[in-house]
């Protein structure tokens, strides 16, 4: 799953459901089911997802529809997993058309998180020191 281009850091919602092909009270169901699955949130409250927590996502998608492992399975063998140590891919949506215009709200509504994430990043190191 590589792209070209620049590697993101942090995944909305939308966009991991798009990538996992799960739906999204999917994945704020499994938060409450797996401990080792806690997103960070941004100044406004959304989930921010790492390559960590897709390749998590992914790995519980797989015992669960796969391998066909019940929640309580499944969190035993997670008990074991050791993720991958992060690579440099950069991870695609899943069979989504690019879009042709972009909106000038879609442009603020990513400024504005890349804003919080930034604030959010910033306090912490002010805390820090």
């Amino acid at each position: 799953m590589k792209h070209a281009g620049i590697k993101k850091l942090y995944y909305s919602i939308s966009e991991v459901s798009k990538i996992t092909g799960l739906e999204q009270y999917v994945l704020r169901y499994w938060e409450t089911e797996f401990p080792e699955l806690k997103p960070a949130k941004n100044r406004a409250g959304n989930r921010i997802y790492t390559n960590k927590d897709i390749k998590l996502i992914l790995k519980i998608k797989n015992l669960l529809r796969d391998e066909k492992y019940t929640i309580e399975g499944a969190k035993q063998v997670l008990k074991e997993y050791i993720p991958e140590p992060d690579s440099t891919e950069q991870l695609e949506l899943i069979a989504v058309p690019q879009k042709k215009k972009v909106q000038d709200e879609d442009i603020r509504a990513d400024m504005m998180e890349m804003k919080g994430f930034l604030e959010d990043l910033l306090v912490k190191l002010e805390m820090s020191r």
